[in-house]
């Protein structure tokens, strides 16, 4: 099935394969790279995202460019991936990156349109010193950014305010580097089908979202055995079928109905940059996150008994408990992607992975997160089971949870609040996990607590084992919010009906 959209070749201009250097670092492209003041608040936590056209521009593209290359050039790197995703502004701010880039003496790999994780694979196969991948990710059509690495490690926090530095100051290292155009697609898709090893065919439905995956997944389906329906894989950048967030409900409905109208055994959806994954089973249901994780750790513990698996702070009690079962060693990790790699480089953990979607597997693979070799293996594990993607999920413990609600907190506030519910909690005997806000263990299942690093407000969740013990957790919760001043009206959905998930 096929959606109507814009179809970008992402081979194009570099289908041949040849290194064909092109030199825009001459001196009259150098000036134009001056200093420049970059929105303070388009650098994030591990990356940088703003609102094309209003906080960020070519220009801003281009002094960061050049940031980025003095600093890879201080790390005493010289060559830098670059990819970029099928927005409209992506290909523009590609260009005015790598101007940045080789006016600083950087040679840039121009790997082309595609999903991040190729971009990341790029990056491993051509044993560049730093990658650049141009992509707004599961964002509305008006952002647009920069995900950037150096040495295979997200930049954190204090680097990205340093490139605004940088660019701010127009403290550029003075250079010439070349351009080198390095299609890797069809590498990449050789790659990923060297792991898929299914013991029957199945029925698959996959929705590309209209994002930079649907190249790749286009190719891809063609050497996968069984039936595949693709949605949405003409990349248009102005995302007409649904937003690109395979973790938001709504944005999976399309994939759940055809999952059920074409008898399929599961759907697969992607983000915008295809380094999140989202699951739907042969009933049109939703695998969250931490489901996802566990048939993936079944498979991984089989194979390396006692291995690490992490998971973040917001994952189900139930998928930690289970990999201790099966002889695992769970760990807890803060949500994001810094945390995620920074436990991973600790542990060795060969298998990780976030509720928002992102799978980070390296049992076989090379370790960062990407949603279509995380959909690969899910299918080994589908094929090899004696029971459908449905009975597997059956077959999960069954916990009644919230959704993920958002509380309206002041940002001066927000970290008070949870200082004086940790302090209170401590002072009582509760047992608490305090890695990112508080995660507190109840009788009855658990509750989260942690300040959004995004907006304005508080971000909760709670888990039980029974409905009736759900009440109890959100009523605990609820107390401790209200003895911190925040009123119960800023709970908004806190009472709605509850997830029978473990997710």
């Amino acid at each position: 099935m096929k959606m109507n959209g814009t179809h970008y070749r992402t081979s194009g201009a570099f289908s041949d394969g040849r290194l064909r250097p092109e030199r825009i670092g001459s001196p009259a492209a150098r000036r134009t790279i001056g200093k420049r003041l970059i929105d303070p608040a388009n650098l994030r936590e591990d990356d940088i995202r703003g609102i094309v056209g209003k906080t960020l521009d070519d220009a801003d593209a281009g002094a960061l460019g050049a940031a980025f290359g003095t600093l890879v050039s201080e790390r005493g790197g010289r060559t830098v991936a670059l990819g970029f995703d099928g927005r409209l502004t992506s290909r523009a701010l590609a260009v005015a990156f790598a101007r940045g880039l080789i006016a600083t003496g950087i040679h840039v790999a121009r790997v082309g349109l595609g999903p991040t994780p190729m971009l990341y694979f790029a990056n491993a196969m051509l044993r560049t010193d730093a990658a650049v991948m141009v992509t707004g990710s599961h964002d509305p059509p008006e952002y647009n950014g920069f995900k950037l690495t150096v040495r295979g490690r997200t930049l954190r926090r204090t680097d990205i305010w340093r490139l605004g530095e940088i660019a701010a100051a127009g403290a550029f290292a003075p250079g010439a580097g070349l351009i080198l155009d390095r299609p890797v697609i069809d590498a990449y898709v050789e790659r990923l089908i060297g792991d898929l090893s299914l013991a029957r065919p199945l029925a698959v439905v996959w929705d590309a979202s209209n994002g930079a995956a649907g190249a790749v997944l286009t190719k891809l389906c063609t050497r996968i055995p069984g039936r595949h329906v693709l949605l949405n894989e003409m990349v248009d950048g102005t995302f007409p079928s649904h937003r690109p967030d395979p973790t938001t409900p709504d944005a999976l409905d399309q994939l759940r109905k055809i999952v059920v109208a074409e008898e399929c055994e599961l759907g697969v959806a992607f983000d915008g940059d295809g380094d999140r994954i989202g699951v739907i089973d042969g009933e049109g249901r939703v695998l969250w996150g931490d489901q996802i994780l566990l048939l993936l750790a079944r498979d991984v513990l089989r194979e390396r008994p006692g291995a690490t698996i992490i998971a973040d702070v917001k994952a189900s009690q139930t998928l930690f408990d289970e990999i201790a079962r099966l002889g695992g060693r769970p760990v807890i990790a803060r949500a994001g992607r810094l945390p995620i790699e920074a436990k991973i480089a600790e542990t060795g953990a060969p298998l990780a992975g976030e509720m928002s979607g992102h799978i980070y597997l390296g049992d076989k693979y090379y370790g960062y997160d990407d949603a279509l070799y995380a959909a690969l293996r899910l299918m080994n594990v589908v094929s090899r089971a004696d029971r459908s993607l449905a009975a597997l999920r059956d077959g999960m413990p069954q916990t009644f949870n919230t959704p993920e609600l958002s509380l309206p907190c002041a940002d001066g506030r927000k970290l008070v609040v949870i200082d004086e519910i940790r302090a209170r909690l401590a002072a009582a005997g509760a047992e608490v996990i305090a890695i990112d806000g508080v995660r507190v263990r109840t009788d009855d299942g658990w509750w989260l607590l942690r300040a959004s690093t995004m907006r304005d407000a508080l971000v909760a969740c709670c888990e039980a084992t029974t409905e009736a013990g759900l009440i109890r957790v959100k009523e605990t919760l609820r107390e401790q919010l209200e003895r911190s001043g925040v009123p119960a009206a800023a709970l908004g959905e806190f009472y709605e009906d509850p997830i029978a998930t473990i997710g």
